[in-house]
């Protein structure tokens, strides 16, 4: 048994995978969790955060002396919340210190030596470690760490799982399940923020396919595969499968092949044409599927064509679900996508780790077919608004005002985000790098249109909008991103 010189209590930065240093404390584990094994690590609770994680030792370093270069490379709102909920942590500290000061010497001793207790790396072979664990008992005032472990949902970290209580913390640090029934019925899993330190999931045993490497597909198989599963891809265009292969994907030839070698499949590519011949063609889904196996369509394409999937596959006595995804290339990178899913509630279920792993919240509606309503009229408010901004700022240079300083004014107001901010930023530079093709917000504009006219209701701001992306895609803007539609203002 090894030890080292941190102690419960002491303030470090800890670090896992990809994820940037953030600010946490050492703390008892629970009784009942076990070290992970073959780690020698540290239990560490997060601030701003109600998370905790097993952090290699190798991956922590001091507060104190580090304070200054975690903070100039690391930047963000919530990053910042982090550091100051350290030092209102230290302020209570030197304060209770001072309040106790006159206090039995005895008693303080006491104390000083609970709070001063080593923290000993565990080797694997240590069965018997935790066995005297961590009671409320050996906890100061300013250690809150069973209430905040207990109010976890329903989470795992280092596959352990937590018993049940109400959730405080609506965006934990690190990705975990947390299922939330709604009064309308809908189920959330809420998993995490784009600070995130992962270290909790627990992926599937199931074998999972993926077929379309497209901007939000590239970002879910590599979260996919960097938490964990086992992975097969097939791309259209085959040589967008290398880089997944290197990271450890398996290939499939065709997507029929994907679908007969694994058990959950996943689809995302660009319209409902794409997703009919891929489920339907030559060596497509439906022919590798048998009963028991699960499709689920990530794509973003109309109702009717959910229902045709969803009939087919079930047909077949497969297991059917669809999960568009709301979010961009740079949050599908960042594991950072909003899931919204309907349909076989089993499949959404046992697809659980995997919405983790690629997303901060995956919603359930119901019935098949919702999860695309849902996504069409997201994507017609993003796309109109997207149309907005960029005519509010070719109005602001055609009446000579600045539009930095619109941006400006704009960014300190209500409608303040980081969606505005990045779009006009890249606007004001030039940059129109795609990060959401503008093709397909215009598709989603006209899907959302046409479901407006099944329902019979009015889209008049929607078919507005959807006239000037039609005129962006006429200037050669699609394959740029959405926020290109400011060249339909210009030209």
């Amino acid at each position: 048994m090894a030890t080292v010189h941190l102690r419960i209590g002491d303030l470090v930065w800890g670090k896992l995978g990809r994820y940037p240093p953030w600010p946490g404390k050492v703390v008892s584990p629970p009784k009942d969790l076990k070290k992970p094994r073959g780690k020698k690590c540290f239990f560490v609770k997060f601030f701003g955060t109600e998370d905790h994680a097993w952090i290699k030792v190798e991956q922590l370093k001091p507060y104190h002396p580090h304070k200054e270069e975690m903070i100039k490379i690391n930047k963000g709102k919530r990053f910042q919340q982090a550091v100051d909920a350290v030092e209102e942590y230290l302020k209570k500290a030197k304060g209770k210190e001072q309040a106790h000061a006159s206090d039995d010497k005895n008693k303080t001793d006491k104390g000083r030596k609970t709070a001063a207790k080593p923290m000993k790396i565990i080797e694997e072979d240590d069965e018997d470690a935790f066995k005297g664990g961590s009671s409320d008992k050996d906890q100061t005032d300013s250690d809150p760490e069973p209430s905040s472990v207990q109010r976890v949902m329903a989470g795992t970290v280092a596959g352990f799982k937590w018993e049940s209580s109400p959730a405080s913390s609506m965006e934990p640090i690190s990705k975990r399940l947390k299922i939330v029934e709604e009064d309308h019925g809908s189920t959330s899993i809420q998993a995490a923020d784009s600070t995130a330190v992962n270290g909790s999931i627990t992926p599937t045993d199931k074998r999972i396919g993926f077929l379309g490497l497209g901007l939000m597909g590239s970002g879910i198989v590599s979260n996919l595969l960097k938490m964990g599963h086992v992975v097969t891809v097939w791309n259209r265009t085959a040589e967008k499968c290398d880089l997944f292969i290197q990271e450890g994907a398996r290939l499939g030839r065709t997507p029929a092949e994907v679908v007969s070698m694994c058990d959950i499949t996943f689809s995302c590519v660009s319209d409902p044409k794409a997703a009919r011949d891929l489920v339907l063609g030559p060596s497509g889904v439906l022919q590798g599927i048998r009963p028991g196996k699960c499709y689920v369509e990530m794509s973003t394409v109309d109702p009717e064509t959910i229902t045709e999937l969803s009939q087919v596959i079930t047909s077949r006595g497969g297991r059917f679900l669809e999960a568009p995804v709301s979010g961009s290339q740079q949050l599908s990178n960042d594991g950072m996508l909003v899931i919204v899913a309907a349909g076989d509630r089993s499949v959404y279920e046992d697809c659980s780790s995997c919405f983790q792993a690629m997303g901060k919240t995956s919603f359930f509606l119901g019935e098949a077919g919702n999860a695309a309503r849902m996504m069409l009229i997201l994507n017609m408010v993003q796309g109109s608004f997207m149309a907005t901004i960029a005519e509010g700022l070719t109005l602001a240079q055609a009446t000579g005002q600045s539009q930095q300083t619109f941006l400006d004014i704009l960014c300190q107001g209500q409608m303040a985000s980081t969606f505005v901010d990045q779009k006009c930023q890249n606007i004001l530079q030039g940059n129109f790098k795609p990060d959401y093709y503008l093709k397909h917000i215009q598709k989603d504009l006209r899907l959302a249109i046409s479901m407006g006219d099944s329902a019979n209701h009015p889209t008049p701001m929607a078919a507005a909008a959807n006239e000037v992306y039609k005129r962006a895609k006429a200037l050669d803007q699609s394959d740029n991103d959405m926020s290109a539609v400011y060249r339909a203002y210009i030209h």
